[in-house]
C-alpha cells in the first residue's frame, strides 16, 4: 500500500535524522543508495538543509536500514549518535538557554522542529523528572525501532545540554522485551521496564534548574526568534499543502491543473510549483491523496456503482480509477469495498 497517501502520514519533517542514519551507516560500508532506495529522497538532497520530506519517507528509510543492516539495536546506537547540533538552529538555541528545564520547553512546544513521532511532554515528580513520549500512530513494524532512537536520541539531548555524561534513574517502555533486550541495560547504563503504561526517560530532577554551561542570553533570544520563524514557515508550508487539497476536494469532478488551482489561490503556478518542490511533493501526487480518500469514503460510506464513484473523481474512464486504486492501496475497489 502507499502509506504515504494516509492522511496520518502527511506531516513533513527535515532531513536530519535519514541524513545522521545514512551518514552512519555509509561510513560502515552500507551503499546510501539501498538505504534511500524506494524513499523518493536522493543522495544529493542529503546535502539541502531546507529540503523537507513527509514522515511516510522518512520511515521507508528506516525500514530499509533495518534490511540491510540487520541490526535488531540499530535504534538504540543511531539515538545515541543524535547530537543536539543535529537539530540545527532548535539544538542551538537550547544548548544557549539558561537551565535544561527552559531548553526542553523550548524543544518540546516545537514539535515540527524536532520532527519526533510522539507526543512528547516534561513531567516533574518529586525527585523524579520524566520525558514522557506517548501517541505514536505509524508503521506498527517500526514501533520498537522509533521508540528506541526517541528515547535514546533524549538522553544523548541531555547529556550534551549538561555538558556531562548521565546516568538515567530507569527508562520505561510500552511493549514487550524484543529479542535484544538485553542490549538495553547494557547501552543505556539504568534499569529498563518493559510493558509499562507508557514510554518514559525518567532522571533525577535536580537536573531540570542547573545552569547549563554554555547559556548566553544574547545568542539563546536571537535563536528563539528563529526558531519562531522556521516554525511559522513550516506552518505556512503546510497550509499551502491544505489549501490545494481543499480546492481539489471541492472540484474533483473537473479537469483540475496546477494553473487552474493557482489562479483560484490568486497565486502563480510558479510560486506553488516551487512550494511543491521546496516539500518533495508534486501537484499530481497531491490529486492522487484527494481522490484516494474520496475513494476510500465513497466506497465505504455509500453504495454508489464504481462508475459512478470513477466519475465523482474526475475520471473519464472506469479502468483508470480502477488502475489507480490498485496502485494506491494494493487491491481493487470492490475487493476494498468488502
Amino acid at each position: 500500500m502507499a502509506t504515504s497517501l494516509l492522511p496520518e502520514e502527511r506531516a513533513l519533517t527535515t532531513l536530519h535524522t535519514i541524513a545522521l542514519a545514512v551518514a552512519t551507516l555509509a561510513s560502515s560500508g552500507t551503499d546510501r543508495r539501498l538505504l534511500l532506495e524506494g524513499s523518493g529522497v536522493s543522495c544529493s538532497d542529503l546535502d539541502t538543509p531546507d529540503k523537507l520530506i513527509t514522515h511516510a519517507q522518512e520511515l521507508r528509510v528506516f525500514a530499509n536500514a533495518l534490511a540491510n543492516t540487520r541490526d535488531p539495536a540499530l535504534g538504540l546506537s543511531l539515538g545515541l549518535r543524535m547530537h543536539v547540533s543535529a537539530y540545527g538552529m532548535l539544538g542551538y538555541t537550547m544548548l544557549a538557554s539558561r537551565t535544561l528545564r527552559d531548553a526542553l520547553t523550548i524543544a518540546l512546544g516545537r514539535p515540527a522542529l524536532l520532527g519526533t513521532y510522539f507526543k512528547l511532554s516534561l513531567e516533574d515528580d518529586g525527585d523524579e523528572a520524566r520525558l514522557v513520549a506517548v501517541g505514536y500512530r505509524y508503521a506498527p513494524e517500526l514501533t520498537v525501532f522509533n521508540s528506541e532512537l526517541c528515547l535514546t536520541s533524549l538522553l544523548t539531548v541531555l547529556q550534551d545540554l549538561l555538558g556531562t555524561s548521565i546516568r538515567p534513574l530507569r527508562v520505561c517502555l510500552s511493549y514487550r522485551p524484543p529479542l535484544h533486550a538485553a542490549t538495553y541495560e547494557q547501552m543505556l547504563g539504568c534499569p529498563v521496564e518493559f510493558g509499562a503504561s507508557r514510554n518514559a526517560l525518567c532522571f533525577d530532577a535536580e537536573l531540570l534548574d542547573r545552569t547549563l554551561p554554555l547559556a548566553d542570553p544574547v545568542t539563546y533570544h536571537y535563536g528563539l526568534q528563529q526558531c519562531l520563524k522556521l516554525d511559522a514557515q513550516l506552518d505556512s508550508r503546510h497550509d499551502v499543502l491544505d489549501q490545494i487539497r481543499h480546492h481539489l476536494a471541492d472540484n474533483l469532478r473537473e479537469a483540475c491543473d496546477l494553473d487552474s488551482v493557482a489562479r483560484q489561490l490568486h497565486r502563480s503556478e510558479r510560486t506553488l510549483r516551487r512550494h511543491l518542490q521546496q516539500l518533495n511533493t508534486s501537484f499530481q501526487r497531491l490529486l492522487d491523496e484527494v481522490r484516494y480518500d474520496k475513494a476510500r469514503q465513497l466506497l465505504v460510506q455509500t453504495d454508489l456503482p464504481i462508475y459512478l464513484i470513477a466519475e465523482q473523481l474526475g475520471y473519464s474512464e472506469t479502468a483508470s480509477f480502477r488502475h489507480a486504486f490498485q496502485r494506491w492501496s494494493g487491491q481493487s475497489p470492490s475487493l476494498y469495498r468488502r
